[in-house]
């Protein structure tokens, strides 16, 4: 069957991070996109894999965008709106880009794995060979193509490496059902070894459930 005008603009803008994230979920499920943005994921979801999608963002543009183009999201913020919502209201939560700019990321990750079923879950890796060299020679705050902002005017409060990552979902005794690391250049590879995607993974992207 051919794509409506509307289909194809979805497929022609996703971000390589997003169509993975949209490769993890289930056709036809539950879905809360946290920090939506404009709604991009939520539009493609819904046209691609037939989901009951919700969205929650902080910003009065990306709820006016979102609205816009017909879909259901509210404002609100991950850090005090989660625990408004009942135990496992939702097959998937996904939090894309956005752990970083939170006040508390592990009280987030704990509210959306009671709050879904499973979690999925994307971030820039401040232990990239990039923000690495950049630290290093210039003895500044990185500035990568991931983290294009200044340390003064960056939303990101909290960073944290893949390695990081998956030593605090350890320690909540969250399962690791899929880890991907994604290089500067928009290849996914799956972490199977911490240092190389430690390293060469500009963002990660897991996949969590309660153990």
């Amino acid at each position: 069957m051919a794509l409506s005008e509307t289909e194809h603009s979805a497929a022609q803008r996703i971000r390589v991070d997003l169509q993975l994230i949209a490769d993890m979920v289930e056709p036809g499920s539950r879905v809360l996109d946290i920090g939506c943005g404009d709604g991009v994921l939520l539009d493609y979801l819904g046209h691609f894999k037939q989901v009951d999608g919700r969205g929650v963002e902080l910003s009065q543009a990306g709820v006016n965008a979102c609205v816009t183009h017909g879909l259901s999201v509210i404002q609100g913020d991950a850090d005090t709106d989660l625990v408004n919502y009942p135990d496992h209201a939702f097959d998937y939560v996904i939090l894309s880009q956005t752990l970083q700019a939170t006040r508390d990321p592990r009280q987030v990750i704990e509210q959306m794995v009671r709050v879904g079923h499973a979690a999925i879950v994307s971030f820039p890796n401040f232990g990239h060979w990039a923000a690495r060299w950049h630290l290093l020679w210039k003895g500044r705050m990185p500035e990568t193509k991931g983290m294009p902002l200044k340390w003064y005017n960056t939303p990101n409060i909290h960073f944290c490496t893949i390695r990081d990552f998956v030593e605090m979902c350890r320690d909540m005794g969250l399962t690791i059902e899929r880890a991907i690391s994604i290089n500067e250049r928009g290849q996914a590879n799956r972490v199977s070894g911490l240092w190389a995607a430690n390293l060469f993974g500009e963002q990660g992207m897991f996949l969590l459930r309660r153990s």
